[in-house]
Parts: C-alpha cells; structure tokens; sequence
C-alpha cells in the first residue's frame, strides 16, 4: 500500500512537471530563445540618435545601414543597451512590424510608422521608427535575444546633459541614477528607472546623510553629489 501510494504521488509530480513544460513551450518560446540566442547571435544593433542611423553588426562587421527617427525631448528614447524580446504583426500607426525591447519603465521598440516623412526626426514617443519595408526586413533576420543599444549625445544615459528630474519621472537618468544610488548602498529597492515614492524616500535620506536640504528634484547640484558630471 505503502509503495503504491509513493507511485502515485511521483506520477502526480511527473504529470505536473510535463505540464508546465508544455505550457512554457506554448507561452514563451520567444522568452526561451531570447535565453538562447545570447551568446549564439552573430547579430548586434547600434542606433545612433544624432545622426538618426541604425547600424546592424553581423559578426563584428556592419551588415545593413538603415534611417530611423527616435523620440522627442519629452518623450525620449530609452538610451543603454537592451535586447529583442517581442516581436509581432501591428498594424496602423506600426506600420505591420514591431520588436519589443526590455526596458523596465515602459513599453518601447522598433517599428515602422504611417508618418514616413518622421524619419530622420526626433518625433516619436520614445520608440525607434523605420520605414514599413525596412523594418519588416529587420524583422525577418534578426533574431530573439539581439542586443540593441541607443545612444544620443555626449553623456552616456543622461543624453545631451542633466534634466531636473521630479517624482513621476521615467527614463534612462532615472534608471543610472538608481544604479548609483544602490552602489552608494542604498536600498533602492527593484532598479526600474522610475521616479516613484520610494525613489523619493531614498532621495530624501541621501540628502540628509550629505547634510543639505530636503528636496525631491533632482537639479545638477545633487547629480555632482551622486558623483556624476558632464564629462561622463
């Protein structure tokens, strides 16, 4: 009885471990081979947003040279390095393609647009826009898992210079100025590149510990306090 018992204890374990399987093939092969495509992917995407280029590397060599337009000084494009994980069919103002990138504070990619004449232009809301046939080709050979980095002016994540930040603020900066606040040992909590209460929180107890006043933007004079200047 004992050991009858034990068989179907197993096979109620097996059965369980088969079905979560299935169900992780069904509902995130694009998140497995994100996962796999690491360190197998011969492919590499620069997007230069000064110049409004995108170059994709194929073995260390460029491949394929496209125009695009990034986002606007209000909505600005996700500058840093991130990967390919999404992609699909949208239609009307995506022009049929999308690639999905993973940036914490939102949701950001590349696709095309039904604005032709933006390209080459800062418009968009952050998003990397191609032309339609550009980017459906794009979409065709590059693979899950491609690293795509976005740069745009001289200083790294804070782009073209510091911006004052205030609660409810997203964007690279934040996400840079959380990674420093963690390195100081901060516990800044899930590094998401939003300016949220508890980003305000440890805002607050880093300016007490430097002895200044209480303020919740960030201007220049806290950024030179984090360690940062412009010649990062």
């Amino acid at each position: 009885m004992r050991y009858t018992c034990i068989k179907i204890i197993l096979c109620v374990i097996l059965a369980i471990l088969v079905a979560n399987l299935i169900c992780l093939k069904r509902t995130d092969d694009h998140l497995l081979a994100v996962f796999f495509n690491q360190n197998n992917n011969p492919y590499f995407i620069h997007v230069d947003l000064d110049t409004y280029k995108m170059y994709v590397f194929k073995d260390n060599e460029i491949y394929k040279e496209y125009p695009v337009s990034g986002g606007k000084p209000s909505t600005p494009s996700p500058l840093g390095t991130w990967n390919i994980v999404s992609k699909a069919n949208w239609g009307e103002g995506f022009g049929g393609s999308w690639m999905g990138l993973n940036v914490p504070w939102g949701k950001y990619g590349i696709h095309g647009t039904d604005e032709p004449w933006s390209i080459g232009k800062p418009l968009s809301k952050g998003c990397i826009r191609m032309y339609n046939k550009e980017v459906k080709e794009l979409k065709k050979y590059i693979p899950y898992g491609t690293k795509v980095t976005i740069v745009k002016g001289p200083y790294g994540p804070f782009g073209d210079g510091f911006r004052t930040l205030k609660p409810g603020d997203t964007g690279s900066d934040v996400y840079a100025i959380q990674l420093r606040l963690q390195e100081l040992g901060y516990d800044i909590g899930w590094v998401d590149g939003k300016y949220g209460e508890h980003m305000k929180s440890i805002i607050f107890k880093f300016e007490d510990d430097q002895g200044i006043p209480r303020t919740f933007y960030i201007t220049e004079s806290l950024y030179e306090k984090l360690g940062f200047t412009m010649s990062e």
